[in-house]
């Protein structure tokens, strides 16, 4: 059986959520996915091509007067099989997470302790930040989606950001308190 990249994978499932264009799937991504998995604008279309080049889905084009031809992708049945195959694949590894913050501080004895404190201080802010916005998406969840078979799922994935999210909030607080 053949294996595609994540962005393919992640492609494939935003098919399901009658997404049909570049440009909504890219505010989708925008509005979700971005919280936990990255794909650049530049990813999104060649990776279309190569979905419909493989059979996974199909493209309508559309003339729109004054405007570029309107490209919409839909799932094939061969596409929808292999995005389900791959959600059913166990996990091989749990991929390593790159945090610049941890970086400096494994690295901080080389600078002041007050320093320090401020990376943490203006970590723990733009955590608090992370937070807000998660709040925000999921009273969007609740308010507008609550009939998608997809929102407890979607609420799920939500619910890992918000309590990572604050335990690395806690982490700060313990770490700096620590420091001093």
């Amino acid at each position: 059986m053949k294996t595609y990249n994540h962005t393919t994978y992640a492609l494939l499932g935003i098919l399901t959520l009658e997404c049909r264009t570049g440009y909504e799937i890219k505010q989708l991504i925008d509005q979700s996915l971005n919280h936990f998995w990255k794909i650049s604008y530049g990813q999104i279309y060649p990776n279309l091509k190569k979905l419909v080049a493989e059979g996974l889905a199909t493209v309508t084009t559309t003339s729109q007067e004054g405007k570029p031809d309107r490209k919409e992708y839909f799932l094939t049945t061969k596409g929808k099989q292999v995005l389900q195959n791959w959600l059913e694949e166990p996990l091989q590894q749990i991929t390593d997470q790159r945090n610049k913050v941890l970086l400096k501080l494994f690295f901080s004895r080389h600078q002041h302790t007050k320093q320090t404190l401020s990376l943490l201080r203006n970590y723990k802010r733009e955590l608090q930040k992370k937070i807000e916005t998660y709040e925000a998406i999921e009273e969007m969840i609740i308010t507008w989606n609550t009939q998608s078979p997809d929102a407890s799922y979607w609420l799920y994935t939500l619910d890992y950001g918000k309590r990572t999210t604050r335990a690395a909030m806690e982490w700060c607080d313990v770490t700096m308190k620590k420091i001093k």
